[in-house]
């Protein structure tokens, strides 16, 4: 398991410490406000309990739009059990990954890492399916047979239009292929790529990513109830247990 969550915190704090104390005015304008009201529209369109996020463009240059976007998204379904400092630390999170060179090459260095000569299948969760995409995309013969990415925010325009390597032909990889004694195999066959989602989880606004990323991805749909963006529950998901299986058996 590759992990980058010290890199996205201060020097010097442990981990036991917790998020930090973030509230609504540590949201920042532009991103992070962009973002966060993105999170509210797709839950305003799949929750009735969340009010709708009429006028956002004036509402984007509010300076209590970032208080009146996370007291509606703490209405929903999905972030009801998500604390305002929790979600404040997740735009924080997308957000200095997508812009801060630094940081987002050494998270993508921590995957590229652990992946070995008998790594078959990568997972990659939420931010995590994004560092996974990027990290195959820049690592040339990589043996992965099978992506699976759950709850991913790849098909959001905001996260899309900043990948790097911009998205292509899939994987952007050239795996050699396995033909024995050949002294030039050509590439191998490209990584299949699975993509589970919920349809109430709104990280995972785009649900089919096919549209942005081709035909030969496929899609699962899953439920998991009340927690729809929870690691566990995308993990314990009969659909990604499948996949992994199928990874696994791939020749």
């Amino acid at each position: 398991m590759a992990f980058y969550g010290d890199l996205f915190r201060p020097p010097g704090r442990t981990l036991a410490v917790g998020d930090p104390m973030f509230t609504a005015s540590d949201v920042a304008d532009g991103f992070e406000l962009d973002l966060l009201l993105a999170w509210w529209q797709h839950a305003a369109d799949i929750d009735p309990a969340v009010p709708p996020a009429t006028g956002s463009t004036t509402l984007a240059r509010s300076p209590r739009a970032a208080q009146t976007a996370l007291r509606a998204l703490q209405r929903s379904r999905f972030f009801a059990d998500v604390s305002l400092r929790a979600l404040v630390f997740d735009l924080k999170q997308v957000r200095r990954y997508l812009l801060d060179d630094d940081l987002r090459t050494a998270a993508r260095e921590r995957v590229q890492e652990q992946i070995g000569p008998d790594t078959h299948v990568l997972i990659g969760h939420s931010l995590g399916s994004v560092i996974a995409y990027e990290a195959l995309c820049a690592m040339p013969g990589h043996p992965v047979k099978t992506l699976v990415t759950l709850g991913s925010p790849l098909g959001m325009r905001m996260v899309f239009d900043r990948l790097l390597p911009r998205p292509g032909d899939w994987p952007g990889s050239s795996r050699p292929g396995d033909r024995a004694g050949h002294p030039d195999p050509g590439p191998g066959p490209a990584p299949r790529w699975t993509n589970v989602v919920d349809e109430g989880d709104v990280v995972a606004a785009v649900k089919d990513l096919s549209l942005l990323f081709g035909p030969s991805l496929e899609g699962k749909v899953v439920h998991n109830s009340s927690h729809a963006h929870e690691a566990t529950a995308y993990l314990t998901a009969a659909d990604t247990g499948s996949a992994v299986a199928e990874g696994l058996r791939r020749d």
